[in-house]
């Protein structure tokens, strides 16, 4: 089969892109002839070797894939040759990649795709809706009726948290790029705050007076010291980036209020939590509540150059590996 990946850990010019021997599944495992792979961030850090995972050379990269059952072991007894499926958890403790023609994805990580659901918007949403579900349920314990305010809320994560929340009753304060505001009121927010503003913190308390009861920053700027502050009693902080940032936490206005910080990696997610998340996801995705702002298509073969490109910084939006036509 072909498929993108490395003999070794470092740079983008190290992913390699030719035949490999095609996987066979276990008894709990799916065969999947893949479609569609998406690029994430975290697959460069697994790549480059700044997440350590464990990982087996070759070693095919990525995470995520759409595509069609073609064989299912003995135990894999919810799914049949030609279902279509997704899924989000590949590429990384000790599991080969997405990326490829053919892919074994144990039972327990993978989904059914929703009848009608086009591939490239699930497969961009894979990894960022999953996220954001984790972020504002799992560990955020959001609840119809409460205030969530959500930083970056035109990104990636940032938009699958505004379009979940309101989904779920909640009520949104946004901060995002002036440019992207119209966008963020589409997905559902009662107020946008642009981030540019003198006074940010100052918008979001007027917006919410009554403080919020969940705080996403999607940035990974993290100032706690000013998070806390936006909170109502119990309310709750969740990170899920911005791994060197060493913010102040002003533990009195924290702990007197019965407030929190809550972090996370969905690296992490157990498969019960993955499996919820993915309901969710595929309930919306097949309303058509959930759509990525912007993909694009690249060959399987220009693997290295999407790499490269995250690398850079040089992606707006959500890049796609197309494996088949």
């Amino acid at each position: 089969m072909r498929a993108a990946y490395i003999t070794q850990l470092g740079s983008p010019d190290l992913i390699r892109f030719g035949e490999l021997p095609p996987p066979a599944p276990g008894p709990h495992d799916v065969l999947v002839d893949v479609e569609v792979s998406a690029v994430n961030h975290v697959d460069t850090f697994v790549r480059s070797g700044a997440w350590r995972t464990p990982v087996e050379f070759p070693f095919v990269i990525g995470r995520d894939l759409v595509g069609t059952v073609v064989a299912a072991g003995a135990a894999a007894t919810r799914f049949r040759v030609g279902d279509r499926v997704w899924s989000n958890s590949l590429g990384h403790d000790g599991r080969q990649g997405a990326a490829a023609e053919r892919a074994v994805v144990p039972v327990d990580r993978l989904y059914h795709l929703p009848d009608g659901v086009d591939p490239v918007d699930a497969v961009a949403l894979a990894h960022p809706a999953a996220t954001a579900h984790l972020a504002l349920f799992t560990h955020g314990g959001l609840r119809a009726g409460e205030t969530v305010a959500v930083l970056g809320a035109a990104g990636n994560v940032g938009s699958a948290l505004v379009t979940m929340a309101v989904h779920a009753g909640a009520r949104v304060v946004a901060v995002a790029a002036a440019r992207d505001a119209e966008y963020v009121r589409s997905l559902g927010a009662d107020t946008v705050v642009d981030y540019r503003a003198d006074d940010v913190p100052g918008l979001i308390r007027a917006a919410a007076p009554d403080g919020v009861d969940v705080h996403v920053d999607t940035s990974g700027r993290n100032d706690l010291e000013t998070a806390v502050e936006l909170l109502a009693g119990r309310g709750r902080i969740v990170v899920l980036a911005g791994l060197r940032t060493r913010p102040v936490l002003p533990v009195g206005a924290l702990y007197l209020r019965d407030r929190s910080v809550r972090g996370f990696a969905i690296s992490h997610a157990d498969t019960a939590q993955l499996a919820d998340a993915a309901r969710g996801i595929g309930g919306l995705l097949a309303a058509g509540r959930l759509r990525p702002r912007a993909t694009e298509v690249l060959p399987l073969a220009e693997a290295a150059e999407a790499h490269r490109r995250l690398d850079e910084g040089k992606v707006t939006g959500k890049l796609v590996l197309r494996v088949r036509d």
